[in-house]
């Protein structure tokens, strides 16, 4: 009789373990209550597919993340990776954070084994809970031969997508993950993988001995925004910055000192667009140091700015970001 495969589960808060005190309520309710042992009570079939190691690294709600839980995260994630008796890694978490917890997860954790985010947009609590459900899938896609070799997945709502693509797209809703301009790589049914384009997991491992990111900040740029927002950022002390422009990247004609200011001062900027799909590409008639964020939404555009940084290879972005 074949092994059972061992999937470890690290749970982090998020609305999946969110619990309200009306029942049935899908607001108002509290994040991150429940622990990683509760979330496996609710669904105690997962044992059949897999024999499941249980721990809470964090309960938060995902809002609350910031880069010092990302490194927490995937350092963790490395070494049951790194565990010769641990199949796959499943990660539960909030819906609002998850896609850039899941690239840096994706661009720091090296191994070949399955790594799966998965979370919920009800709370434990309400009616038809969609966290039971998303977790059975997770588990079984880290336990899946298929799966494997194709760096850190998100499953959630019947579908498997890639760290790389995937984004929250609606406040609300069962169907609230998508994947920009690309579609799902797979269904949780592992007997149908899909193919998959996750490039760069685990290129910037070095990263996990850091002991804290270098500061980079994201700022949406308004039809007449103001560029002192980029001068109070460079005062800051910031290392880099990530400016999510209109249309492809369109830098207004008044942002043009402030960056040059920047720059010359040794920030790294990335020149992104608040559009929610296509590739911001480089302009000639730009300095040749402004980065561009390729087909990288500015909060991933952020994650892999702040991992080349601390890798000390500012150029390191380009490649993370090139389209696909």
């Amino acid at each position: 009789m074949p092994r059972q495969p061992v999937i470890a589960l690290v749970a982090t808060g998020g609305t999946i373990a969110g619990t309200a005190d009306t029942p049935g309520a899908v607001t108002g309710y509290t994040a991150g209550v429940l622990g990683a042992e509760a979330l496996l009570a609710a669904f105690p079939g997962l044992g059949e597919i897999a024999a499941l190691r249980a721990e809470t690294l964090f309960s938060l709600d995902s809002k609350d993340m910031a880069p010092a839980h990302w490194l927490a995260l995937a350092q963790r994630v490395q070494a049951l990776a790194d565990d010769p008796a641990v199949d796959g890694v499943v990660i539960t978490h909030g819906t609002d954070t998850l896609e850039e917890s899941a690239f840096f997860v994706h661009l720091t954790v090296a191994t070949a084994k399955p790594v799966v985010f998965t979370a919920a947009m009800r709370p434990a609590t309400a009616l038809s809970a969609d966290g039971p459900m998303n977790l059975l899938a997770a588990v079984r896609v880290a336990a899946a031969p298929a799966f494997h070799g194709l760096g850190t997945l998100v499953a959630i709502n019947d579908r498997v997508y890639a760290a790389r693509d995937v984004q929250k797209q609606r406040t609300h809703g069962l169907d609230a993950f998508g994947a920009g301009e690309g579609a799902a790589v797979g269904r949780s049914d592992p007997a149908r993988p899909g193919l998959l384009v996750n490039r760069d997991g685990g290129s910037c491992a070095a990263a996990l001995a850091s002991a804290a990111l270098p500061a980079v900040e994201v700022l949406y740029v308004a039809a007449g925004a103001s560029p002192a927002l980029l001068d109070a950022v460079r005062g800051s002390g910031a290392a880099g910055a990530v400016l999510a422009f209109p249309g492809n990247g369109s830098v207004p004609e008044a942002w043009k000192p402030a960056i040059d200011a920047a720059l010359h001062a040794g920030m790294v900027l990335v020149r992104a667009s608040r559009v929610p799909a296509g590739p911001v590409g480089h302009d000639t008639r730009l300095p040749a140091s402004l980065l561009s964020a390729g087909d990288l939404p500015p909060s991933k555009a952020r994650v892999a700015l702040m991992l080349a940084l601390a890798c000390d290879r500012p150029q390191r972005f380009c490649t993370l970001a090139a389209p696909h």
